[in-house]
């Protein structure tokens, strides 16, 4: 009983000493291309349309298209977008906001 609770509590502890620190964006040293021209299509009741962006996969750049999003009520979707920064470009996810 006293080995059990002994684990237990090393356990605890060894869990209590992790810190887990939110992931920094990747700094892209190279600027993303235009944006693509697309054709959005009809709105849809209840969505919001998230238009197509670049993303860095395996060192270059992909497109990625738009899609619909359901939407949240008292809130309106914010595009994601790359900014400038730190020498290089980052990508800044799109996000619903009051």
């Amino acid at each position: 009983m006293a080995a059990t609770s002994l684990a237990a509590t090393l356990l605890c502890l060894s869990l209590s000493a992790c810190v887990v620190e939110p992931a920094r964006p990747a700094v892209i040293r190279v600027a993303p291309p235009p944006p693509q021209i697309e054709v959005v299509p009809a709105p849809h009741p209840g969505y919001a349309w998230d238009g197509g962006h670049w993303v860095w996969r395996k060192g270059r750049y992909v497109w990625i298209p738009g899609h619909w999003r359901a939407v949240r009520v008292g809130y309106h979707w914010v595009p994601g977008h790359w900014a400038g920064r730190a020498g290089g470009w980052v990508w800044v996810e799109g996000h619903w906001a009051p």
